[in-house]
């Protein structure tokens, strides 16, 4: 499974309530629509914009982590797209989180003594 990171941007005139229930929605859709694993769902809150969006200064912001096979994605978007609520969204495919966790997955199975030598290997190699 790969991993994505979304984050969305809420009109600030949505009521807080609602706002709340549109990050709920969005992480329902991900799970019974893409059969995605949702991870972590990080509420920012009000920031100010980076620039002008329409009428709009600030935004309600959300970061999601979720693990999908890709399929799906699409109709995810849309879902974006269909809802006049949310300003701007993107996603990203975070390859350099997959690295980290196949580097940590490699280094477990690993026997204790061929990490040391490749310790030792790299000191040697920074030349301290």
């Amino acid at each position: 499974m790969r991993i994505y990171e979304t984050m969305f941007i809420i009109k600030p005139d949505v009521p807080e309530e609602e706002r709340n229930n549109l990050v709920e929605n969005v992480k329902k859709f991900m799970e019974e629509r893409v059969k995605a694993q949702v991870e972590t769902v990080d509420r920012w809150g009000l920031k100010k914009l980076a620039y002008k969006i329409g009428k709009y200064f600030e935004g309600d912001y959300t970061v999601m982590y979720f693990r999908s096979n890709g399929q799906g994605l699409e109709q995810f978007e849309n879902y974006f797209k269909v809802h006049p609520e949310f300003m701007r969204w993107q996603t990203f495919r975070r390859e350099d989180l997959e690295k980290k966790e196949r580097r940590a997955a490699r280094a477990k199975k690993e026997p204790e003594g061929t990490q040391e030598v490749q310790q030792e290997v790299t000191t040697e190699e920074k030349g301290e």
